[in-house]
């Protein structure tokens, strides 16, 4: 089958791949580069390097492609506020050509990456039934290309899948990321010698799922037929909150260092999901726990050592900014 994923050079999009050609599928990757790496795509992949923005090359990419799996995206939360255009621009102007290009050529499934950052502040754990309440433009824009693809389906007839992965971790996360992926932001800090920097008092929840838990399922969302036209949650269920994930993080390095806190940020408290959907859909199941994953993660990112932060060259919002963005080295 002829598969393109989109933001295949990333993290989770290059395990992806992995997992498609492994399974005999015919995979293109687009991805402009801009936080994935070529060296992390399969070298039985053809690659296209471009934007999503980039109607004439996303049109190309879609020619004959019987599945896609849509995973580009900028996926920072809290920064998203300060570079809303940039946010929208990417996350759901970018995604609205691929739709475009996917009705165009028939495509036969189009598998959408969304985020649990759609549920904003909502009722714990949250379930696929809550009215999404998104508090950020990253979630807003999410939100606006799953309305999108319903609509798609009314209209035009494209099945689609919508996925809800949520703290996905693991080797090949970008850990020069300064904005995004707390646990590989706290892996290179510690190899720079600095401690972990938490926001407020670190009470904070998160469900964190290791990325080998994660991939074969959605893989498998776009070819499993109960999947079609859903809306699933998908990773772990326990909930850690960030307190004790940093000491985690130490222990797996081999660090003295302490963590530090600094002034809360505007972000969900808490934030996790049911998994009963992608349990009996997809067949979820969680088999590497979180010291477990934490600790292959540490090893790979010892191996592949510290890497320069990419900072924000321009916020489009100073205002109300967290110092701590300002000046980040």
């Amino acid at each position: 089958m002829k598969i393109l994923v989109t933001g295949g050079a990333g993290f989770m999009g290059s395990h992806l791949v992995d997992y498609l050609i492994n399974e005999g599928n015919e995979v293109t990757v687009l991805d402009d580069l801009s936080g994935g790496f070529k060296d992390n795509v399969n070298k039985q992949a053809t690659f296209m390097k471009g934007s999503i923005n980039d109607v004439e090359l996303v049109n190309k990419a879609v020619d004959e492609v019987d599945v896609i799996f849509h995973l580009a995206a900028y996926a920072a939360e809290g920064l998203s506020h300060f570079i809303k255009h940039f946010n929208y621009e990417n996350n759901l102007i970018g995604s609205i050509n691929l739709i475009n290009a996917a009705i165009n050529n028939n495509v036969k499934r189009f598998v959408f990456t969304s985020s649990m950052a759609v549920y904003g502040t909502n009722q714990t754990p949250f379930d696929e039934s809550l009215t999404p309440n998104p508090e950020d433009s990253y979630g807003i824009s999410k939100y606006a290309v799953e309305r999108e693809l319903a609509i798609t389906h009314e209209l035009f007839g494209m099945k689609y899948v919508i996925i809800r992965p949520h703290n996905v971790y693991g080797v090949r996360q970008n850990i020069g990321d300064p904005y995004r992926n707390v646990i590989g932001i706290f892996m290179n800090r510690i190899m720079q010698g600095k401690p972990p920097r938490i926001y407020g008092d670190g009470e904070q929840t998160r469900a964190f799922s290791y990325i080998d838990d994660i991939v074969p399922c959605l893989a498998k969302s776009a070819f499993i037929r109960a999947a079609e036209g859903q809306i699933i949650n998908l990773g772990a269920a326990e909930p850690t909150n960030i307190n004790d994930l940093a000491e985690m993080v130490l222990r797996a390095m081999g660090s003295n260092l302490k963590s530090i806190h600094t002034p809360p940020r505007h972000e969900v408290k808490h934030a996790f999901c049911t998994i009963k959907k992608s349990e009996e859909i997809l067949g979820y199941k969680t088999k590497v726990h979180l010291m477990e994953g934490i600790q292959k993660m540490a090893e790979w990112a010892k191996r592949v050592g510290p890497r320069k932060s990419k900072v924000w060259e321009k916020y489009e919002v100073e205002k109300n900014l967290p110092s701590f963005w300002k000046v980040l080295k």
